[in-house]
């Protein structure tokens, strides 16, 4: 599926939507079980990450991954951290108005990777604490598999 197929005003809407009144380190092993759960029944070749104010909560490589998805995941979490939106989000900002997240933020693309798959976890009336990020996938695929798992997790 192409990346322009996610305009920028439903990835803003989504930030809207999922967020968060608290975060702890049970929700991060529900939401990152629920996402290893998936991968698993769908045999999907993904690492799945959970981290708050940088902490590492949950790390998950299933098979099929390899290091190179960790790389990944560092790169689109970099994003997410500086940026405080989804790195699909940040790409889509960047297409939208005609370039690249490289040409207009000038950032090394060896350390950030405005790349589908890594989603903030925002707390309301705070804003990003934490991020999401499952590598593996098209990016596309990526941040729907993430944000499909934050609406039932937040469902609840």
């Amino acid at each position: 599926m192409a990346d322009s197929l996610v305009p920028l005003a439903e990835l803003a809407a989504q930030e809207e939507e999922l967020q968060f009144s608290a975060f702890t380190n049970d929700d991060a092993w529900e939401l990152g079980s629920a996402l290893v759960d998936r991968a698993r029944r769908e045999q999907l070749p993904v690492a799945v990450q959970i981290t708050r104010n940088r902490h590492q909560l949950f790390h998950a490589a299933l098979p099929g991954a390899t290091p190179d998805n960790d790389s990944w995941i560092r790169r689109k979490t970099r994003v997410v951290n500086r940026f405080g939106h989804s790195s699909l989000y940040m790409g889509q900002s960047a297409r939208e108005a005609g370039t690249t997240f490289e040409e207009e933020f000038g950032l090394d693309p060896q350390r950030y990777a405005a790349h589908g798959g890594a989603f903030p976890i925002l707390i309301r009336s705070v804003g990003p604490i934490g991020v999401v990020v499952v590598s593996g996938l098209p990016q596309v695929e990526d941040h729907r598999m993430v944000v499909t798992a934050l609406r039932a997790h937040l469902a609840r």
